[in-house]
């Protein structure tokens, strides 16, 4: 279900006071565990080091993700493939 529109969209407080500080260079990129803060116009251009569950993800803001979460783009889950091709040969015997 979608956020209500009257209440305009999910801004995490701390990140928006460290984007209006001047972090977010690629030196000083913001380290966040708020995966479900949504993406403004004003962090275009700046670094952030989403939590996936485990490590820190590097991700960088660019214009096409406005709108959408920080966590989409840090994946909780790493994919090793639909599994492995096993030759088998007959034996007689």
């Amino acid at each position: 279900m979608s956020r209500s529109s009257k209440k305009g969209p999910f801004l995490d407080k701390n990140i928006v006071k460290k984007i209006e500080s001047g972090l977010g260079t690629k030196q000083s990129p913001i380290k966040t565990w708020s995966r479900a803060c949504q993406i403004a116009p004003s962090f275009v251009g700046k670094y952030f080091k989403v939590h996936n569950g485990r490590i820190f993800i590097d991700v960088f803001v660019t214009e096409d993700m406005v709108g959408h979460r920080l966590g989409e783009f840090a994946p909780t889950r790493t994919f090793r493939g639909h599994g492995q091709v096993v030759k088998r040969t007959m034996d007689k015997t």
